[in-house]
């Protein structure tokens, strides 16, 4: 790691100091709205903490036009890029999806759609809240490499039993055919929701700690804080759980709520993941 005082690109240094991002930086020094010690800075910049950066307020007034849409995202949509086929969810984004009981006074207009690119991703066969934005500063807070927000979901899972038969008077191996859907929580192994909550790791890699707990018979409640692909599916898989329903209901501080699937609506001024 390169001690403060190295000098590094302007545009990471405005990303640090959680001014944009660096695609939105190198946008704004293109324009000429950047200044380095009173001069405009020129492409490819290496500053240090000593240097005055300067942004000018158009750079600021083109920001404050960016949005945030949260979607409720319904089954049978990619995140991204469209692939196999399937749409990708910002298809969803427009007038008519658009949710009449939203507070927000935002009206839709096409520009916003503008770069507009999912703030993480959410599998094809999951549900529920997607954060799509043209803002860099929520991208960088939501998926960058030091964010630590909390996601929670809803997972509904059907148990096929441990790979190994237990011991005599133990729970036995289910059959593959039959696993156990009604009260899953009835015959799961508290030894392996603890494994699920710590000790699982993915790639090689030791996966942080989770929030865990069963919000009723059939369905566990997961909070993380971190997002590998097809991570809850992953986990659930190595302690012999399939899951069968995934549906996110939080970002940090901002809940699903009552949005309908399929439907979409703005991020409000005073809200805050």
């Amino acid at each position: 790691m390169p001690t403060s005082a190295e000098p590094v690109r302007l545009n990471k240094r405005m990303a640090e100091l959680g001014i944009c991002s660096r695609r939105e930086a190198d946008a704004w020094i293109a324009q000429g709205w950047v200044k380095v010690n009173g001069q405009p800075a020129e492409m490819g910049v290496k500053v240090t903490p000593a240097d005055k950066v300067e942004v000018d307020k158009k750079a600021h007034g083109h920001q404050a036009q960016q949005v945030t849409i949260l979607l409720h995202k319904p089954m049978g949509y990619v995140s991204g890029q469209a692939e196999d086929g399937h749409e990708p969810a910002v298809m969803l984004i427009n007038p008519r999806t658009h949710w009449r009981e939203d507070p927000s006074t935002n009206r839709f207009s096409p520009p916003q759609l503008r770069g507009l690119a999912p703030a993480g991703r959410l599998d094809i066969d999951s549900v529920g809240l997607l954060v799509l934005t043209q803002d860099g500063r929520v991208a960088r807070q939501l998926i960058g490499e030091d964010s630590g927000i909390e996601k929670e979901y809803l997972v509904r899972v059907a148990y096929h039993g441990p790979n190994k038969p237990a011991p005599l008077g133990q729970l036995v191996r289910i059959d593959d055919d039959d696993p156990v859907t009604t009260n899953v929580q009835a015959v799961f192994p508290p030894a392996m929701l603890a494994r699920l909550r710590h000790g699982l790791s993915l790639d090689g890699q030791p996966l942080k700690p989770a929030r865990v707990d069963w919000q009723n018979p059939e369905q566990l409640r997961f909070v993380l804080t971190e997002g590998k692909k097809r991570q809850i599916r992953r986990m659930c898989e190595q302690v012999g759980l399939k899951v069968v329903g995934l549906k996110r209901i939080r970002i940090g501080r901002v809940v699903l709520g009552n949005l309908p699937a399929g439907q979409w609506r703005y991020l409000g001024a005073h809200e805050k993941f």
